[in-house]
């Protein structure tokens, strides 16, 4: 049977990139792509293809879920039918009649069958023929997956990989990574939504023609409404996020942003709630009843200058007062800063003194005492001390911390780096975010303030000669 039976011209009903990848005959190729961008649709059609011409026996095909493995074989039944309509037009079949659509089969007149299969690896078990593998990185056992998968293929059949990304750890990326080191000869397509967007898609969508700025402002609406820049990164981007090398994870993080209030000591005090206001000077209208500490990083042009106030109530944290300054000068810096730190309850505050930091934490300390305010010079020793501080905070989930998208993304944009000479360096990758991740450091630095404000004062001895010193005038 041959092609044109069915779809005269497929270009008819792809985009570019989905034609780049019907005509790619390779044996093995694998497609690293955007959600929603037809990968699935396209390679029914190149199912179907193959089944019809008598290419493959039979395609074996597994999704992570089975709305995945239905939503294939719908479109597999809308090709199939297409090509039963061109077949009919020369006196041939396709299809038997619409029975031969099942659920998760269909059945052709030459013997050929398309079948979804279960995640289940044991369901490749005996089979032979093609296999596609939809949304790999995502399947509870991929390893276990690809065993019972690879050798469904032996006798010279294609295989078809399909998926977004999944973090660094999966089977899926390392596929990918071998292949672009290549160690693995298979055809790798990249597809992110910027190339679906300038392919078409979004003519698809909409089915009218859209002008560049209507795209520019689609892309940035959905990388908003993406809300988390994993999401964003790994479901549209196409650029994988190792969540194992993040410093501190989502789930650690989320789970400081549902703290509640103490119920008793919070008794009196008005309502609390972080302000962050850019540009001003206002400071945050709360009524504190625990002492304070803040932490501040500096910055000026390119980076923001945070300043985080935290209020202690037994051993937990409060973000009480939050100051995000983007290219602010730094007279305004340090009026906003004097001003929150005249607070009744102020003990003690840490600031960035490296570089452009070190002025304003002279000034501070002068205003204020030296020994209320810390002067930090960032080295890797001290980065390490006050962000493993941080960590075990969050961890004893001694810290209560808005639901805020920005200071999310920053806490979560900290990676722990082992350098060549086994030394730890705590880096923020360039695609993920932007800045310094400011508000770690900033938080980093209150916490830093309010170690060890608590508990029993202990007094230590000196030499004799020290005591001396300290006692000759009593």
């Amino acid at each position: 049977m041959k092609e044109t039976c069915g779809a005269k011209a497929p270009n008819k009903y792809f985009l570019p990139y989905q034609m780049e990848w019907l005509k790619d005959t390779s044996k093995i190729k694998i497609w690293q792509k955007s959600r929603r961008i037809g990968a699935t649709y396209v390679q029914a059609y190149e199912d179907v293809r193959d089944c019809v011409s008598r290419t493959v026996p039979s395609v074996w095909f597994s999704s992570a879920d089975e709305s995945a493995a239905k939503e294939y074989i719908l479109y597999c039944a809308q090709w199939a039918k297409l090509f039963d309509k061109g077949a009919r037009d020369l006196g041939e079949q396709v299809l038997e009649s619409d029975k031969s659509v099942k659920t998760f089969t269909i059945e052709f007149t030459n013997g050929a069958r398309i079948n979804a299969l279960s995640s289940n690896p044991k369901a490749f078990r005996s089979k032979g023929g093609k296999v596609v593998l939809d949304e790999f990185a995502f399947h509870a056992d991929s390893a276990a997956l690809w065993k019972a998968a690879k050798p469904v293929i032996t006798w010279g059949f294609p295989l078809r990989i399909l998926s977004t990304h999944h973090g660094k750890q999966s089977l899926y990326f390392k596929f990918i990574e071998q292949i672009q080191k290549g160690k693995l000869h298979w055809k790798l397509h990249s597809t992110d939504i910027f190339k679906a967007v300038e392919d078409g898609l979004l003519e698809k969508i909409f089915e009218r023609k859209v002008s560049a700025e209507e795209k520019q402002a689609w892309l940035k609406e959905e990388e908003e409404n993406a809300f988390d820049r994993t999401t964003w990164l790994e479901e549209y981007c196409c650029i994988p996020v190792d969540e194992a090398t993040a410093f501190l994870s989502y789930e650690q993080i989320q789970a400081c942003e549902t703290l509640t209030e103490p119920p008793t000591e919070a008794v009196g005090r008005n309502s609390v709630s972080t302000t962050v206001d850019r540009n001003s000077s206002a400071t945050g209208g709360s009524t504190t009843i625990g002492d304070l500490f803040f932490g501040v990083d500096i910055g000026r042009r390119k980076d923001l200058t945070v300043i985080y106030g935290l209020e202690k109530l037994g051993q937990r944290f409060y973000l009480r007062f939050a100051k995000i300054l983007e290219r602010a000068p730094f007279a305004l810096q340090k009026e906003i800063l004097f001003e929150l730190l005249k607070q009744n309850k102020f003990r003690r505050v840490c600031i960035d003194a490296t570089g452009l930091g070190m002025q304003l934490a002279e000034e501070t300390q002068t205003a204020f005492g030296k020994y209320a305010v810390e002067p930090v010079t960032f080295t890797g020793k001290v980065k390490e001390d006050l962000a493993y501080n941080l960590l075990t905070v969050f961890d004893d989930r001694n810290i209560a911390i808005p639901a805020d998208h920005e200071l999310r993304e920053d806490l979560h944009s900290i990676r722990k780096v082992i350098t060549p000479s086994n030394n730890i360096r705590f880096d923020v990758e360039k695609s993920e975010v932007s800045g310094h991740a400011d508000r770690f450091w900033a938080l980093a630095l209150a916490l830093s303030a309010g170690k060890g404000s608590a508990g029993d004062i202990h007094i230590s001895t000196g030499k004799k000669r020290e005591s001396y010193d300290l006692t000759k005038n009593y």
